[in-house]
């Protein structure tokens, strides 16, 4: 199945106020199976939405880069830290590490990570719709149906599961 990625966009897009909005009662009810619901609805949508067809987080999320995510990735690369740093990061206006440029210097051609096992903790726990304490991240959850199919997705299936809301 190819994935529309303009298609998926545009609606994230048209519907971000009223899903911001669901996201922000939901935040207010904290239902008890809310966390379970996601998990569930995260699994399900990630059967047929395949990330490698969409790789726009790599695209156009610049992930905050930990000092251990530094580590990690400079041992993969076989290179220094301070090389690392150097090359592919730049410290931005919260005084975070992050890439130098998007998309990220690691996304390959055919949308796979080159450093896929070292990854930063952002890019590994993204979209964090199978993370626990979900009612923690909807604020986040509401910019993410902007870049991410899956995240948009989940959210219809939110709406549709808690309609009484």
């Amino acid at each position: 199945m190819s994935l529309d990625l303009d298609k998926y966009l545009n609606l994230a897009k048209n519907k971000y106020q009223e899903n911001k909005k669901f996201l922000s009662k939901l935040k207010q009810k904290k239902p008890k199976d809310l966390d379970r619901t996601v998990q569930e609805f995260h699994y399900e949508v990630f059967d047929f939405i395949d990330c490698l067809e969409c790789a726009n987080c790599c695209k156009s999320l610049g992930p905050r880069i930990l000092p251990k995510d530094i580590s990690k990735a400079s041992k993969h690369l076989k290179i220094k830290e301070t090389d690392f740093i150097q090359n592919y990061l730049r410290i931005d206006e919260d005084n975070d590490y992050v890439f130098q440029s998007m998309p990220c210097p690691f996304l390959m051609p055919d949308n796979y990570c080159s450093i896929y096992d070292s990854r930063p903790k952002a890019c590994a726990e993204y979209p964090h719709t199978d993370s626990r304490k979900f009612h923690q991240l909807l604020k986040i959850t509401a910019e993410n149906t902007l870049t991410c199919p899956a995240v948009y997705e989940i959210v219809e299936r939110l709406k549709k599961h808690y309609s009484n809301i």
